[in-house]
């Protein structure tokens, strides 16, 4: 029997040798008690050694149970690779978080003189839809979150319940590509429940090293959002709150457990402590606090949480990109911003564009150190997109 199919099978009364690692597996999993000694004929002797002689090859099965790409149930996923995990083992941490001390140093020697070098250029295979966040996991995953528009919005004229437009449809996804753009899996994480099936939008997405956070909302101001966390090996989306407002990306402060989210623009955030007890979705969740954004330089679409340090008085600090189009130009750019008052600490233009004309910073952002060096990864362009990657000269 294989390894699998042992796990797999039933275990009819006393565990045979043969089936050991599957009642070791079972007992693990199911967190049955390890209580084996009473109400056990003599014949368990042999079940107890075989546990105990077993026990290494059963927790190599429960490392390969988890890291292999599974399709949950209820989740409407396609696997094209499916002897890829989708996340390393064991689950590496944020980049971002993680070398945030070297980034914040380097970052502030930015300014709009700075000259860029792009150290490497990826092409993301298949269709990406509108590409609206990325997180890098480990040296080779990245894990994208896209709007795919079945419908488009369509404008008012005027303003109609609080907002300017139609609802439209479509789907939002999560898609995970591996280090030379092939694609490991696509998951469409929209909400399928009536009241939810509006919320297709996929904003700007944080890694904290267990969850992906993310926001699904209606693709139009003034309207609905729900914040949602996820598992990168699994990319079942998990429902936290709702917000009676657009939410456009989200970031999520380890340290504390504080969560920002950001409507549409990025005009307002607002704060919620992950500790509190939310009402359940559907029904809108009052944030802890909220704030306005004092800066008209960009609308922040991706930010990444870095931490807390004595540069900033160790308040929680993001690294946040965008864009804003003014007087027919779009200009881009870059900022590490206060988490809890969204006060710009430096920012930094962006003029960089892609190959097919797109500004950098658009949507997709995230940042790590490798080799000493700060490496910014952008994926500005839709339906079609690269990945760039950028050093600081």
């Amino acid at each position: 029997m294989s390894c699998l199919n042992d796990v797999l099978a039933p275990v009819p009364g006393p565990c045979p040798r043969i089936q050991c690692s599957a009642f070791v597996v079972r007992i693990l999993w199911e967190g049955m008690p390890l209580t084996l000694a009473n109400n056990h004929s003599s014949s368990d002797i042999d079940l107890i050694d075989c546990l105990v002689g077993k026990m290494l090859r059963a927790l190599t099965v429960l490392s390969m149970l988890f890291s292999k790409p599974r399709e949950p149930a209820g989740l409407n996923i396609t696997i094209l690779q499916p002897d890829v995990p989708f996340v390393p083992h064991p689950q590496p941490l944020p980049g971002a978080a993680s070398d945030a001390t070297e980034i914040i140093r380097q970052f502030v020697e930015l300014d709009r003189s700075t000259k860029w070098n792009l150290v490497d250029k990826i092409k993301f295979e298949g269709d990406t839809y509108e590409p609206e966040g990325i997180v890098r996991i480990g040296d080779d995953r990245y894990f994208v979150s896209a709007g795919e528009y079945i419908v488009p919005t369509v404008k008012y004229n005027g303003t109609i319940n609080g907002t300017d437009r139609t609802a439209g449809e479509g789907f939002a996804h999560m898609i995970i590509f591996d280090g030379k753009g092939k694609r490991i899996a696509d998951a469409s994480i929209s909400q399928a429940k009536s009241l939810e099936r509006e919320k297709y939008h996929n904003g700007g997405i944080d890694y904290d090293g267990t969850y992906i956070w993310a926001t699904l909302s209606q693709y139009r101001p003034n309207t609905t959002g729900t914040l949602v966390k996820m598992r990168p090996d699994t990319l079942v989306p998990e429902s936290i709150l709702s917000v009676a407002d657009h939410q456009g990306g989200a970031v999520h402060d380890t340290k504390s457990g504080i969560v920002v989210t950001l409507n549409w623009g990025s005009r307002k955030a607002s704060i919620w402590n992950r500790h509190d007890k939310h009402v359940a979705p559907p029904e809108f969740t009052r944030p802890k606090a909220g704030a306005r954004n004092p800066s008209s330089f960009v609308d922040y679409q991706d930010c990444k949480f870095l931490g807390r340090y004595e540069l900033y008085g160790i308040r929680p600090v993001m690294l946040c990109s965008g864009v804003a189009d003014l007087a027919n130009t779009r200009i881009g750019g870059l900022a590490i911003v206060d988490m809890e008052t969204m006060v710009p600490l430096h920012e930094v233009p962006v003029t960089l564009v892609s190959e097919l004309g797109a500004a950098m910073t658009k949507n997709p952002m995230d940042v790590a150190v490798v080799d000493g060096k700060m490496r910014l990864y952008f994926l500005p362009d839709e339906r079609n997109s690269t990945l760039y990657v950028y050093e600081a000269a």
